[in-house]
């Protein structure tokens, strides 16, 4: 597989030293031998590049096995070479690499061009068939960020559940939705919830997906989450029962709306049905499932809601919607077409599955033809026809694309994925392939995740303003197509409740995803099979498990996510994976300087779970580790330098200009290392009353994109936050428990690409805040939440972009100015838990915008006097 190849040809370069960087020399008399293997593997890359998709054939699985094999092979000598030198050398020291004969690796590559060659993968032409990776007409941000949000036969379905959902039954009503899966019952359940109409005729809502290992404490704090917004540190650490409690309190004497996703058991419901009490007052709670005794246990006197495949007309309507938008389908594509939708069988995920496919392919009549026989195997009655179906999805995705894909499978279904994490964990893998020009790793990265997107393998959950992507995940059915193949292709093994022991094979396994830390256990008896893993995810909820020393057995080690599992004492087994470019850890002692041993880390995160008071200072040798470009801290803000020496500028002692991008919770107090730090573009910072800042050292971060400040309410730092002057880059500024000067709101106003502002718990030097005309001529995104702003007269030209008003917890603010409305760009406007006249307010700007003729300004209640 190519992907392997994209992997081990980042090796051979570093091996080769091309950018003099690195701390060895290369033994001469093995020079040619490598260059010549970087030369074979570039050249089959370049022939699977310009490959049209091929369904999987045996030849081909076995050609892709010999590849694999033999990247494997010459992945794990070099790597061993490396980390051997780098752990025996002194410090500073150059060393040779003299790695023995790969001789067998080379003919191993003659033997699949060959073979490549013969089979006339590629076209004559060496033009490659399959779709541009972007291109100006599909990188447009007006595009739909979730396209399965496409409803088409679902009317009926839509009346029938409003009707249910809304009706004047008093008692509490529970309506099962049920059907196979991929027939469209979460579709229609999201649809239900995001009714303006439904909206307005509940007090409160909630949602929370169920999946097949649920867990209660889970579905509570899901479910006070979607109510309360983020939970305090109080209530996360209250027992189940104490937070049911809660739950059930607030719900009762409201009308409300739950919906439970995905739900696989009977059980679940015992487990949950005491939390939703019957108010008497019309509140529903609306289940899915694809299990009909779930169904009619949930609801015993109720009917359930049967989703009905799509008919002929219905499914041809779907399938060109996705395809071709508004555009309607050319006439030589229109029967093949017809044949393709109509052996999708009716079944809405996979018409989208195959429209995904379609939209990003040629459209031509000969590459329609070769889908439709795809899809009509793929659909004939056997027990395996959906999986099929999804399969074709997964062979008809380009060679750079599958690794994503694959790797996916890693976090546990129906998880929500940080995209940030995500990316940070593809570029550590080093499987991405490069996309030319002048895009980073992490920016060709967001580029391979919106392809997945496109393609309807990846939904999104949360985005920005802007429509990028700042979660996702991924269905259940397509998860579990993408963990099947990744254990067939020896990328990965997921461990879960449903394994219960690592087997022989995993000796062969380049990563392993542990799906909870405690049954990590069952993992360290096995960790000698894994001696040659590049990976190992523990994720799950966090626990006091013993971080075992076995994981020394896995010493080319390339990501170690453990931050599950808590530890007092640092691990110095750590010290010896030297290949490591992802760590994340849990601990309860102060981080080691020593851990700057780890020259190739490229992102270090660490979650502090003991007192503050344990945690004197980051170590600055930390800053300077060449390949770093993530740190984060979890947990609590440490200080960049030591509190007791007061002589900062013995910080700044190295040369070398460190690559940090991103850097959270943290107190930067020496200038000195502020210096450093010129290619940062995230900075979470907590300005502490032993700060040492200038006002200029914010200004001289000309990459900086985000910033969030928070302080400690001291006299110093409300000086200090008058006189910052902020980078004229800054897209996204959050100020958090901040004393807020009037005078910052003309510096942060004058920002010529400020777009999101987000003014959260702080104090307001002024109850008024009087927008001047000609002042945040770019923001788009505005939140104020628990402030003690009272007075607010916005007029019509303050935000002459805004397009989303969010205002939470102001119990002091009086009123929205109605000329707010006016703004043409304001989309939405949502207020939470504010007083009375404050929706009223709301409610009167969104009446006279209908009266204007304006019915896009949506306005979103909740949690407030109705």
């Amino acid at each position: 597989m190519a992907y392997h190849l994209e992997s081990l040809v980042k090796i051979l370069k570093q091996v080769l030293n091309l950018d003099k960087s690195q701390l060895w020399v290369l033994d001469h008399n093995k020079r040619p031998q490598i260059e010549s293997i970087l030369e074979k593997s570039c050249f089959l890359i370049d022939l699977f590049a310009n490959s049209a998709p091929v369904v999987s054939e045996d030849w081909l699985d076995s050609l892709e096995s010999q590849i694999r094999d033999a990247a494997y092979n010459a992945e794990d000598i070099l790597e061993s070479y490396i980390a051997d030198g780098i752990r025996s050398r002194r410090e500073y020291q150059i060393f040779t690499i003299s790695p023995p004969d790969l001789k067998n690796v080379i003919e191993e590559f003659d033997s699949a061009k060959e073979k490549m060659m013969k089979k006339k993968l590629f076209d004559i032409d060496g033009v490659c068939t399959q779709m541009p990776l972007y291109s100006s007409s599909s990188s447009s941000s007006n595009q739909d960020p979730n396209p399965n949000n496409i409803v088409v036969g679902f009317n009926q379905d839509l009346i029938e559940m409003k009707d249910r959902v809304t009706g004047r039954s008093s008692k509490l009503e529970v309506i099962p939705i049920t059907g196979m899966g991929g027939i469209g019952k979460t579709t229609l359940a999201q649809n239900i919830y995001d009714d303006s109409y439904v909206i307005s005729q509940f007090d409160t809502r909630a949602w929370i997906t169920i999946s097949q290992d649920y867990n209660v404490r889970g579905v509570l704090v899901g479910l006070l989450g979607c109510i309360f917004g983020k939970l305090t540190d109080k209530m996360l650490q209250e027992k189940n029962n104490v937070l049911a409690i809660y739950l059930y309190k607030y719900l009762c004497g409201r009308r409300y709306v739950i919906v439970l996703d995905d739900m696989w058991s009977t059980k679940a419901w015992d487990d949950m049905m005491m939390f939703f009490p019957d108010n008497n007052n019309a509140s529903r709670i609306i289940v899915t499932t694809r299990e009909s005794d779930v169904a009619n246990y949930v609801a015993p006197t109720s009917s359930l809601h049967q989703m009905r495949l799509l008919n002929t007309v219905d499914s041809w309507k779907l399938l060109t919607k996705k395809v071709f938008g508004e555009e309607t389908c050319p006439p030589d594509l229109e029967k093949v077409g017809m044949k393709i939708s109509y052996n999708c069988g009716g079944l809405p995920l996979a018409i989208h599955v195959i429209g995904g496919i379609l939209s990003q392919a040629k459209r031509t009549q000969d590459l329609w033809e070769k889908v439709a026989r795809d899809v009509t195997s793929a659909v004939a009655n056997n027990d395996d026809q959906f999986s099929r179906i999804l399969s074709l999805s997964y062979n008809h995705l380009p060679y750079y694309l599958k690794p994503c894909f694959l790797y996916i499978g890693a976090f546990p279904e129906d998880y929500e994925i940080r995209v940030s994490k995500l990316i940070r964990l593809w570029v550590a893998e080093g499987f991405l392939k490069p996309i030319d020009g002048d895009k980073s790793t992490e920016e060709a990265a967001e580029v391979y995740l919106k392809a997945l997107v496109d393609r309807n393998l990846v939904f999104v959950r949360q985005q920005d303003i802007n429509g990028k992507v700042k979660s996702c995940s991924m269905h259940d059915l397509l998860r579990d197509l993408s963990v099947r193949k990744a254990r067939e292709n020896k990328f990965l093994y997921v461990k879960n409740s449903r394994i219960h022991n690592l087997s022989e094979e995993t000796v062969s396994l380049r990563r392993v995803s542990v799906h909870s830390s405690f049954r990590i256990r069952d993992v360290y008896g096995s960790m000698e099979l894994m001696s040659l893993a590049r990976t190992f995810l523990c994720i799950g909820s966090a626990s006091r498990v013993i971080l075992s020393p076995a994981f020394l057995n896995s010493r080319l080690l390339r990501v170690l996510d453990v931050l599950g599992i808590e530890s007092h004492q640092f691990p110095e087994e750590f010290l010896k994976l030297v290949n490591l470019r992802y760590l994340a850890f849990a601990c309860g002692f102060e981080v080691p300087g020593y851990i700057s041993e780890l020259e190739n880390l490229q992102t270090l995160i660490v979650r502090l779970f003991s007192s503050p008071d344990w945690f004197r200072y980051v170590p600055p040798q930390i800053i300077f580790l060449p390949q770093l470009r993530h740190l984060k801290f979890v947990g609590t803000t440490l200080p960049l330098f030591d509190w007791d020496k007061r002589d900062w500028g013995v910080y700044s002692y190295s040369e070398e200009k460190n690559n940090i991008q991103s850097l959270s919770n943290v107190a930067i107090c020496s200038p000195e290392i502020i210096d450093d730090m010129q290619d940062l573009k995230k900075l979470g910072i907590h300005f502490h009353s032993l700060t040492v800042i200038t006002t200029k050292d914010l200004s001289c971060f000309d990459k900086l994109e985000t910033l969030r400040c928070s302080t400690d309410f001291s006299s110093y730092t409300k000086t200090l936050m008058g006189r910052l002057i902020f980078p004229p880059s800054l897209k996204k500024l959050t100020l958090r428990k901040c004393d807020v000067p009037q005078i910052i709101f003309s510096t942060i106003g004058m920002l010529p690409n400020l777009e999101i502002l987000k003014l959260q718990d702080s104090i307001l030097e002024s109850t008024t805040w009087e927008p001047t005309e000609g002042e945040f001529g770019m923001l788009q995104f505005l939140l104020l939440e628990k402030l003690n702003l009272v007075s607010w007269p916005v007029e019509e030209s303050h935000f002459p972009r805004l397009q989303h008003l969010v205002i939470r917890h102001c119990s002091e603010l009086e009123e929205i100015s109605s000329d707010i409305g006016g703004i043409s760009t304001l989309e939405i406007i949502e207020v939470d838990k504010c007083n009375p006249s404050i929706v009223t307010s709301a409610r009167k700007i969104q009446e006279e915008q209908l009266d204007l003729g304006n019915d896009l300004l949506q306005v979103r209640i909740s949690g407030s006097s109705q």
